[in-house]
């Protein structure tokens, strides 16, 4: 009986929905097809269209979501391919630009340069296309280096607010060509590159607006307590001078000769410059979305972008983090509110619910993307980035209180993957963002850069600056490491750096390992709360081998700043400012547990990355002593698992600290970290069985020691006294020493 009601009540209900309305469907996708030969307006599979004519014709189409499927091969772009708001997707749909199946294109801003002949000195040259000034040039896909020579110190090379000595020492007096060359300069934080203009006995001048926007004449320059620009005090030397032919003497050099517009290569091994693919880098911004909403670029490949300004009499005036001061004259503000970001290969201007997915930016010269003008709600995901002139992403703009619609917003920046960036512009940050509010920076991998990995928010503790719409962004679950490279010579940065107050601001579960690892001074740091960074939570964050702090907020005016539950190898001051905390966190550890291992493992891209466990350390239980002792500074700072302590003997022959680890270990290892001054140079590292040292195994170490200096002691070093010994006369100082027992599979 009640399989006769159902049966009835199922076929009424069958007969009520054949009679109803079909429910409406959204149609498929209009699919559009480009390919690098493609013309014609068909943009069919069989007749592609040009990248131009598949936009113009996925303008005419409405009611439904549209794909413009690319080709495989090279789009090589003389101009930039625009976007703008009549390419939108609209009415709820989406306009995608995409690789068709099992396609790898690449939009391209390169000309390839041919018809070398080889010269009797091994080099070869070629002319350029007209048009084209090559700043980079890559051979096989390898990144060649303008040709450059040793470094020149402030006593030869001094700088001052009109130019520099040092044209007679440097044998450029006697250079055929001199006004090609660049001198390219790193002051802490700044990176400045710029041309030679004249050369007059010993002095030589530079081009302008470059030197004068590199110097403190300005009164532009950024905070008025600077002294980073090129005729300061903290200027030491000129790194390198680069691009002139008596410079080119190292395989992977070239040099460019504007007048007579030709390249001269020195090839690598193995390079033969007849069947080589040399590219050098001539369109700037290869996509442009301008206005444009609704829209998705996913799976190509973005090369070769071009970034001219740096070649021009404006030069490189690196004012942070990549972005330049421009301009002749210009307002006086100390905030940065009128720097000028790098070119990038992909720019997204006033743009809404833009996606970058799955996109390759690879040998640039200038930077990856850039959202700008009031972006809101897109993304960047997914994408990687590698062998960039500058930096990966730059995110919003410096301007503290924009009109509501240039209000940068809930944009994201995640799962990408970004190496080698910041390649020929060292203060470049990986990932900068500005005044920006809900922006989220995501499981991103971070590795080998020159400066800081991540930088959100500007302004330092300007007037202009006090009042911003930053707030409410997280920085969480990145993998960063091997950043702060000692070798450009860029300091005071950090893993994670931040600017301005930013309520709700929370940098979390992020793994942060060896920034300014071996440095030579006491700066890198883990994360910098820098400046008037204020509301800004720091927890469950795993930091290791530092150079400097694993926190820092050192300004007074920074305040509410919360850092909690992180795990740390070493320890910091308490926080600045009013109402700062420090609390439960896991500090000086020489092994990471468990639940900090679980977090350093699932940060990045890829959620499985590998972690550097601690190695244990035989001299934090040790006994230690030095020889005297000036003032408070005990032997023990060296052995309490703080590199913000330090020790400190008097200035005697032979001064000397030890730590007796109370019985023989096998040691394998000795770490060496110098003091704040970087005060300890020219001495032996002791290792030894017995109180006399009479059957001591001795590492020298004839310059300063670095942070750290790491020594290998080798498999069959037993000891129980490890001593450091000056060979002359002068201090002891040290941050931290430790020492490190044998292990067989490190």
């Amino acid at each position: 009986m009640h399989g006769t009601r159902i049966a009835v009540a199922l076929a009424a209900t069958a007969a009520l929905l054949s009679t109803a309305p079909a429910a409406h469907a959204d149609p498929s996708p209009r699919v559009l097809h480009a390919a690098p030969d493609g013309s014609g307006t068909a943009c069919t599979h069989g007749r592609p269209c040009s990248l131009d004519g598949a936009r113009d014709a996925a303008r005419t189409i409405e009611g439904r979501d549209v794909r413009v499927e690319l080709a495989d091969g090279t789009y090589t772009l003389s101009r930039s391919l625009e976007l703008g708001a009549a390419d939108s997707g609209r009415d709820g749909h989406t306009v995608t630009w995409t690789a068709a199946r099992g396609a790898h294109p690449v939009l391209s801003g390169g000309r390839s340069l041919k018809g070398w002949d080889r010269n009797s000195d091994g080099t070869w040259t070629t002319h350029a296309p007209e048009g084209v000034t090559p700043r980079q040039l890559f051979v096989d896909g390898v990144r060649a280096v303008r040709a450059r020579g040793a470094s020149c110190a402030a006593s030869v090379c001094d700088a001052t607010k009109t130019g520099m000595t040092g044209a007679k020492a440097t044998g450029i007096a006697s250079w055929a060509r001199p006004t090609d060359a660049e001198a390219v300069i790193s002051v802490r934080w700044r990176n400045y590159h710029c041309r030679i203009d004249s050369v007059t006995g010993d002095v030589l001048t530079f081009a302008q607006p470059c030197w004068t926007n590199s110097a403190s004449g300005t009164d532009r320059t950024g905070p008025a307590w600077d002294t980073t620009t090129v005729d300061s005090s903290r200027y030491a030397k000129v790194a390198y001078f680069e691009n002139a032919p008596e410079l080119l003497d190292q395989p992977g050099e070239f040099v460019w000769n504007p007048e007579a517009r030709t390249l001269t290569y020195l090839p690598r091994k193995g390079e033969d410059m007849r069947h080589a693919e040399a590219v050098t880098p001539a369109t700037e911004r290869l996509l442009v979305l301008d206005g444009a909403h609704d829209v998705r670029v996913e799976g190509i490949a973005l090369r070769y972008a071009a970034w001219h300004q740096p070649s021009t009499d404006e030069g490189y005036a690196g004012m942070q983090a990549g972005l330049v001061l421009t301009g002749a004259t210009g307002p006086v503000d100390h905030a940065g509110r009128y720097y000028t970001k790098p070119s990038a290969a992909l720019t997204v201007r006033g743009g809404r619910h833009v996606t970058v997915d799955q996109v390759e930016f690879s040998h640039l010269g200038g930077a990856g993307v850039v959202f700008e003008a009031g972006t809101q709600d897109s993304k960047v995901t997914r994408s990687h980035f590698t062998d960039l002139s500058s930096g990966a992403a730059y995110i919003g703009d410096t301007e503290p209180m924009p009109a509501p619609e240039l209000v940068g917003a809930r944009n994201t920046v995640a799962y990408n993957t970004i190496r080698s960036t910041g390649v020929e512009f060292t203060d470049a940050a990986g990932i900068w963002a500005g005044y920006e509010a809900a922006t989220v920076i995501d499981h991103n991998t971070l590795d080998d850069l020159p400066y800081s990995g991540i930088s959100v928010g500007w302004g330092w503790n300007q007037p202009e600056a006090q009042k911003s719409v930053l707030r409410d962004n997280r920085i969480t679950d990145n993998r960063i490491t091997n950043v702060m490279r000692v070798e450009h010579d860029q300091h005071d940065g950090g893993a994670i750096y931040t600017q301005g107050a930013q309520p709700g601001t929370v940098i979390s579960g992020n793994y942060i390992n060896r920034s300014a690892f071996g440095n030579t001074e006491r700066d890198g740091n883990g994360i910098y709360l820098d400046e008037q960074s204020s509301h800004i939570r720091v927890e469950g964050n795993v930091l290791t081998r530092l150079g400097y702090k694993w926190v820092s907020n050192w300004a007074d005016y920074g305040i509410d700043n919360h850092a909690t539950g992180n795990w740390t190898d070493t320890d910091a001051p308490a926080l600045a400012g009013t109402g700062s905390t420090m609390t439960d966190n896991h500090t000086e550890l020489d092994r990471l547990p468990a639940d900090a291992l679980k977090v350093a493992a699932a940060a990045g891209a890829q959620g499985h990355g590998r972690v550097e466990q601690l190695r244990p350390d035989l001299a934090r239980t040790g006994t230690a002593s030095q020889s005297s002792t000036d003032g408070t500074a005990a032997a023990t700072y060296a052995t309490d698992g703080d590199t913000s302590t330090d020790t400190r003997t008097l200035s005697e022959p032979g001064a000397w600290w030890q730590v007796d680890l109370g019985s023989v270990q096998h040691v394998g290892q000795v770490e060496v970290w110098n003091n704040a001054s970087m005060t300890t140079t020219g001495f032996d590292v002791q290792l030894s069985r017995t109180a006399d040292f009479a059957d001591a195994t001795t590492l020298q170490v004839p310059g300063k020691a670095l942070r750290p200096t790491v020594l290998d002691a080798g498999k069959d070093t037993e000891a129980r006294y490890v001593r450091i010994k000056l060979t002359g006369t002068g201090r002891v100082a040290l941050a931290h020493v430790l020492v490190h027992p044998w292990l067989p599979h490190r």
